[in-house]
């Protein structure tokens, strides 16, 4: 079984990482969404939050797995049997620093391979940073993410706000 881990924080899953995770499917036979539960960014979704949005995005996709790790993606590929590691490419910008990480890995693990795959153009400019930026000014993100992230998003920063006004 050809086997792949897809990593990131997800923090929200976004119409970009559904693009390069409906791609990177077809290539393998069971595709790993690995969550990261620790990480250097202060995710606004909670572990349980994130995995919960990535499970309903993907819950029409059989050979489409959502797991959480822990370490080194690299080892946690090791772990799965995966011979695959998917990266997704936005802009040249994101290149030099997921080569960075791709040769590291190649250094740890030689048998495990990192696929790039770019995102189609109209997805380029997103990331989850901008969407919660955005979404946090009450802009509508439908373009940007599926509507049940949308709808945790809004549901989210409504919560904060009525948690700031509640401290004022």
């Amino acid at each position: 079984m050809r086997i792949a881990v897809y990593p990131g924080t997800f923090d929200p899953v976004t119409k970009g990482h559904l693009d390069i995770l409906v791609r990177a499917k077809e290539l393998f036979d069971l595709l790993i969404i690995a969550v990261a539960a620790d990480s250097n960014k202060t995710p606004l979704f909670t572990l349980g939050e994130r995995m919960e949005l990535l499970v309903e995005s993907t819950k029409d996709m059989p050979n489409v797995a959502v797991r959480v790790f822990e370490g080194l993606t690299v080892e946690f590929a090791r772990q799965c049997g995966a011979i695959a590691i998917i990266r997704g490419l936005r802009a040249l910008s994101d290149f030099e620093y997921e080569f960075q990480l791709a040769l590291m890995n190649k250094k740890i693990a030689p048998d495990i391979e990192t696929t790039f795959l770019m995102t189609q153009s109209e997805y380029s400019f997103i990331s989850s940073s901008a969407i919660k930026w955005a979404s946090s000014l009450h802009a509508g993100v439908s373009d940007f993410v599926p509507p049940h992230v949308e709808k945790a998003l809004m549901s989210k920063y409504a919560r904060q706000r009525s948690d700031s006004d509640a401290e004022d």
